[in-house]
């Protein structure tokens, strides 16, 4: 991985902002990430953010974290975080705007236990493949004191496969529909492709029974997004 997003960020960060991010996936066009928008405040988060960041409590691992406003929101609320990012360039900016516990780390490799966990931004998105979400959810599960909670959000991205008569064009001889190559290019680099997984709620909320968590939505966003709340079964 080049860590062209931790890149964008660093520059964003010092000043030099000169481009944005362009995304684009094998099933959509190029599209323009804006910078600014990594660095929002609160004010301007989406409603399903919002919703997360007042339901968090307790120690609370932002997994993710990016450029760290979810985590100072938190902080500034006097609570506990621990912030992670498989990208440094995302975890040297965290550290500059203040973010006190950050790390460059893969949620995988995660031990403690915490009251909250954030996954937003549509945070099934590490889990990559379907065929990974068990897996991920056993580990999430884990880390998880008595009583606590995972927040995660996510798409369900079948209207993206629909056809001017509303019909669907999914290969259903094909991955699960939500399984995206994701293609990220910075200043003319192209960052080394991934798979990236859009789940809907009720695959979601099938795999979570599997593994022993209840699998509650909290809240519809705007557009086919749900932010869920994940607890451990009794």
């Amino acid at each position: 991985m080049k860590d062209l997003f931790g890149q964008a960020l660093l520059d964003y960060q010092n000043n030099n902002y000169t481009e944005d991010i362009i995304t684009s996936t094998n099933i959509s066009e190029e599209d323009t990430l804006p910078l600014p928008y990594l660095f929002r405040d609160y004010e301007d988060m989406t409603k399903l953010e919002q919703m997360a960041l007042e339901l968090a409590k307790g120690y609370i691992l932002d997994v993710g974290c990016g450029a760290g406003g979810h985590s100072l929101y938190l902080q500034n609320k006097g609570l506990a975080v621990r912030s992670i990012d498989i990208s440094e360039g995302a975890i040297s900016v965290c550290k500059t705007r203040g973010v006190n516990h950050a790390y460059t780390a893969s949620l995988l490799d995660e031990t403690e236990h915490f009251d909250t966990i954030l996954l937003l931004m549509n945070g099934t998105g590490i889990f990559e493949k379907l065929s990974y979400v068990t897996k991920y959810l056993t580990h999430l599960k884990s880390l998880l004191k008595t009583n606590g909670q995972i927040l995660i959000d996510s798409s369900d991205i079948q209207y993206m496969y629909e056809d001017e008569d509303g019909g669907l064009w999914i290969d259903t001889n094909a991955n699960y529909y939500g399984e995206l190559d994701y293609y990220l290019s910075y200043k003319g680099q192209k960052e080394t492709p991934l798979t990236w997984l859009y789940l809907d709620f009720v695959t979601l909320k099938a795999a979570c029974i599997t593994v022993g968590l209840n699998c509650e939505n909290v809240q519809d966003g705007d557009h086919f997004d749900y932010l869920a709340k994940l607890t451990i079964s009794e």
